[in-house]
């Protein structure tokens, strides 16, 4: 029977091809070649890691918490988008070799290392907050927002974006329009305009329904393709547009949710 321990057993080497690039004092990319010894366990991460630690102290890349829970890592992985985190590298390997470049449609900073600055831009751009008429209660709450099981499923798959620029990275939209908001400051403004506790309609509206808004969206879907989350922005953006016609003809998509007493839920006790 084969133990735990089995999977960080070397089992050979990889090649691992780096891109190579300080715009700051290099005239022009490169690429570097590293040759390390893996296990069936070993993410690219853990290469990388290695890779930094014992061979160049000087390559640059995003990480931070090695679970697929924050997005840092994202990278371009033999020319697909991916969180190195969570792929192991004889997964990828082609031949014993694997090519590794930052992220399509972002400035490089250093290497694999990239600038969100105008990502993270574009995603305040839509408010991704809840927004209220009544101020004093959401600022001082005396109570929980109502809201159902199938109200919460109509946002639900959109909360779990990482942020992590893998959609941003593989639209063809984005690449052709740098004012594009992206696929994935668009999903967030429509799971907050759905969200039956949030009444920030007409001043999301006025931000997406615009000419580098959601009708740039061609529906070519490779945002919703690379997402290692599944969220699906592709379709939160047709769900948007949909919304934003129904708006035009009057239709709201629900009432702001009622706040419920703080005495519910309470247990009595004595």
């Amino acid at each position: 029977m084969e133990s735990s321990m089995d999977l960080w057993k070397p089992v050979g080497t990889v090649k691992i091809r780096v891109y190579k690039y300080n715009p700051r004092k290099d005239f022009a990319p490169g690429w570097k070649e590293y040759e390390i010894e893996v296990s069936r366990g070993t993410t690219i991460l853990d290469a990388l890691l290695r890779i930094k630690e014992e061979t160049d102290p000087s390559l640059a890349f995003r990480y931070s918490c090695g679970q697929a829970l924050c997005g840092s890592c994202a990278m371009m992985v033999n020319g697909r988008q991916m969180l190195i985190c969570r792929t192991r590298v004889l997964e990828v390997a082609k031949g014993g070799k694997i090519e590794l470049r930052p992220l399509d449609n972002f400035p490089i900073i250093r290497d694999l290392a990239c600038d969100f600055k105008s990502f993270f831009d574009k995603h305040r751009a839509v408010k991704p907050w809840i927004i209220r008429k009544d101020v004093e209660e959401l600022e001082n709450p005396t109570g929980d927002y109502k809201q159902t099981i199938e109200e919460y499923a109509r946002y639900y798959q959109f909360t779990d974006c990482l942020k992590c620029g893998a959609c941003y990275s593989a639209c063809p939209t984005v690449a052709t329009d740098h004012e594009y908001l992206g696929p994935q400051a668009l999903s967030q403004a429509y799971r907050y305009i759905v969200d039956t506790r949030d009444d920030g309609l007409e001043e999301r509206i006025a931000v997406v329904d615009s000419d580098h808004g959601c009708w740039r969206c061609h529906f070519a879907t490779s945002c919703s393709d690379v997402c290692p989350k599944y969220v699906d922005p592709a379709q939160g953006i047709q769900l948007l547009k949909k919304l934003i016609l129904r708006s035009k003809l009057g239709f709201k998509p629900h009432k702001p949710a009622e706040v419920l007493p703080s005495k519910i839920g309470e247990v009595k006790r004595g």
